[in-house]
């Protein structure tokens, strides 16, 4: 694809919102999560000759999206620095994520409390409402892998909206 500026600030326009959204819910924060869509999208500028079709742009905006905010994860995790800034209570839930409760529900919340894979593949699967053999090809993974990211994802939510509705229902 080989776009004008106006056409690439169109594709921009259409899909920021999802890529904004994608690295968001994986990552907690809105401005890490900026900062990996403006990455994403200066990426997708230089890739987008190879990209051939918009269902293609689609697709590879959502793989990027996950694989960026996933990085940007690991990073967060690897200074040392910020070892105090994600101390974690008795939930998981690091205390920058629940100082920001009012503005996100309790299910958003506990999402953020999966490991990185496990949140990305369950955001393609329930908020990209795609199908795992999708995932699977967008992801790079095995689909058994998919399968298990989603079922181990699926009993961790479980087990942990379960506590908290215990220590809700106790306080």
């Amino acid at each position: 694809m080989d776009l004008s500026p106006q056409q690439f600030r169109a594709i921009v326009e259409r899909h920021q919102a999802r890529v904004f959204s994608i690295a968001f819910r994986i990552l907690g924060e809105s401005g890490v999560a900026e900062e990996v869509a403006q990455d994403v999208f200066l990426e997708l500028y230089r890739t987008l000759p190879r990209l051939e079709s918009e269902d293609h742009v689609t697709a590879w905006l959502r793989r990027v999206a996950c694989h960026r905010a996933t990085d940007a994860l690991r990073r967060r995790a690897a200074r040392a620095d910020t070892v105090a800034e994600e101390y974690q209570d008795g939930m998981g839930l690091r205390t920058a994520v629940r100082d920001f409760v009012p503005l996100m529900n309790r299910v958003e919340q506990l999402l953020l409390t999966l490991p990185p894979g496990q949140r990305a593949v369950m955001l393609l699967r329930y908020q990209e409402d795609l199908e795992p053999e999708d995932i699977a090809i967008e992801m790079g993974m095995p689909l058994a892998t998919v399968r298990s990211h989603l079922q181990r994802a699926v009993q961790l939510l479980r087990t942990k909206a379960e506590r908290t509705l215990k220590d809700y229902s106790r306080g």
